[in-house]
C-alpha cells in the first residue's frame, strides 16, 4: 500500500524523524495562508499523488506549471496553487494519462549543504532488510545505479536488532559526513531502519535528505510503502489508503479476493496460481502479444468470481481478447468450465476467448466447452493456445 509524502512524513514526525515544518492544504486561499504560518520568506509548493518525477512533471492543463515548485511570498503560493488543485499532472511515473491533484504540500525552505540519498528494502536474495545510502540525492537512483554504480552503497541488519551504531557510522563515513553530521547521521539512519521495521513497510525512501549549513540531518522527501499482507497488524495505517489513487479495477478485484494488476497491453489473461499467471503472460509476450493484465482467482473460485474476474478484464478498453489457463488441481476443470459459461452468458463476452485447461476432469470440461455451442476457441497446451490467443486479436 502506498501513501502520500505528507503521510509519510507525518509518520515519520511521530516517530522523531526529522522534517521540515509543514502544513496540508486543499485549496489556494488555505496555501497562502501556509506560508504565512510557516514565517519564512522561502517556501515549497507540492503536488500530492501516488507518483515520482512531481517536480519534473507538468500540469496537462497548465504545461508551464511543474508539480514542485518554489514560491516566496503568500500570493505566490496562492497562485500556484490555484493552477495545481484539481488539475492532471503527468510525470515520467504516472504515465500521459497523469493524475489529478487533490491535495497540496506546503513546506518551509532550508538552508541545504548538501542532498543524499537513503533507503530502506528487503534483500530477497539475503533474506535482511537493507540500508541504502548515496552521495547522489535528489538525483534519479535508476540513472545513478546505471551510470555509477559505485556512488551506491549497501548495509544489510538484523530485523530484530535494527540497525547498530557502527553500521550507521560507517555508512555515514563512507558518505564523507564528518562532526555533528555524523552524529546526525547515526541517528537518522537508525531511526528510519526501525520506522521501516516497526511499520512493516516494504521501502522507505528518502530523497533526498539533506544537510543544513549546520550538519543536521531533515528528511525533504519522504516515499513509504507498506507490505499489504501485513496491514491487518496496522489498523492505523490502513485508515491512510487513498483509494481515488488507486486502479478502480483492482480495488474491486480486492473486493471478490482476486489478485489484479492491469497493464498496458491488449489480451486479458484468466489464470489460477500467481506462478501460472507470470508464465502465461510471459508466453503471451514470446509470441508477440501484450498482456493486459495479471490476474489470478485462485485455487477455489467460484461462478461469481469467475464472472467478476471476467468484467473487470472486459471493463478494460484496450483489452481485445482474453486467454483463459487453467491447471486444475484443487480448482477442477469442470467446475472452472461451469463458471466460465455462466459468465459467458451472464457478461456477453463480444472479443475472441481462448481456453486451455489441463489436470482434473480435463476430458469432462473439453467436453463441456464442445457441446456449448459458444464462440470460445480451444488450446491443447499453453503454447497453442498462447498462438491463437494473439492470432485471434
Amino acid at each position: 500500500m502506498k501513501i502520500h509524502e505528507y503521510q509519510a512524513k507525518q509518520l515519520f514526525a511521530a516517530a522523531g524523524i526529522a522534517v521540515p515544518q509543514h502544513v496540508v492544504v486543499k485549496s489556494a486561499d488555505e496555501a497562502a495562508a501556509a506560508f504565512a504560518t510557516l514565517g519564512g520568506t522561502i517556501a515549497v509548493v507540492k503536488s500530492q499523488i501516488h507518483a515520482g518525477g512531481r517536480g519534473k512533471g507538468r500540469f496537462k492543463e497548465f504545461p508551464e506549471q511543474p508539480g514542485v515548485v518554489l514560491v516566496r511570498s503568500a500570493d505566490e503560493a496562492k497562485q500556484n496553487a490555484a493552477r495545481m488543485l484539481g488539475q492532471t499532472l503527468v510525470t515520467i511515473q504516472t504515465g500521459p494519462e497523469g493524475k489529478k491533484v487533490n491535495t497540496l504540500f506546503v513546506e518551509a525552505g532550508l538552508k541545504i549543504a548538501r542532498e543524499l540519498y537513503v533507503a530502506v528494502v528487503i534483500d530477497r536474495e539475503i533474506g535482511k532488510p537493507v540500508l541504502i545510502v548515496s552521495s547522489e540525492g535528489g538525483m534519479d537512483i535508476e540513472a545513478v545505479a546505471e551510470h555509477s554504480p559505485e556512488k551506491i552503497l549497501q548495509e544489510a541488519f538484523d530485523p530484530d536488532a535494527g540497525l547498530f551504531p557502527y553500521q550507521a557510522r560507517k555508512m555515514a563515513f563512507a558518505l564523507g559526513l564528518s562532526g555533528a553530521a555524523v552524529r546526525n547521521a547515526e541517528k537518522f539512519f537508525r531511526q528510519v531502519c526501525q520506522f521501516f521495521l516497526d511499520n512493516d513497510c516494504s521501502m522507505t525512501e528518502v530523497n533526498p535528505l539533506v544537510v543544513t549549513d549546520v550538519g543536521e540531518l531533515v528528511a525533504l522527501d519522504a516515499k513509504v510503502t507498506f507490505d499489504d499482507n501485513a496491514l491487518f497488524r496496522h489498523e492505523a495505517l490502513q485508515a491512510l489508503r487513498d483509494l481515488e489513487e488507486e486502479e478502480p479495477n483492482e480495488i474491486a478485484a480486492q473486493k471478490w479476493g482476486l489478485s489484479y494488476v492491469k497493464l498496458d497491453g491488449n489480451l486479458g489473461c484468466l489464470v489460477n496460481g500467481a506462478g501460472l499467471a507470470m508464465s502465461t503472460m510471459d508466453i503471451i509476450k514470446l509470441h508477440g502479444g501484450e498482456p493486459a493484465n495479471f490476474l489470478d482467482v485462485g485455487g477455489g473460485a467460484n461462478v461469481d468470481q469467475v464472472t467478476e474476474a471476467f468484467r473487470i478484464i472486459l471493463a478494460d478498453p484496450n483489452v481485445k481478447g482474453v486467454l483463459v489457463n487453467i491447471f486444475g488441481g484443487i480448482m477442477k476443470c469442470d467446475t472452472i468450465v461451469t463458471a466460465l459459461l455462466a459468465a459467458y452468458d451472464n457478461i456477453g463476452i463480444k472479443v475472441p476467448l481462448v481456453v486451455r485447461l489441463e489436470g482434473t476432469n480435463v476430458e469432462l470440461a473439453r467436453k463441456m466447452l464442445a457441446d456449448s455451442g459458444k464462440k470460445i476457441i480451444t488450446g491443447m497446451n499453453l503454447t497453442d493456445a498462447a498462438q491463437k490467443a494473439v492470432a485471434a486479436i
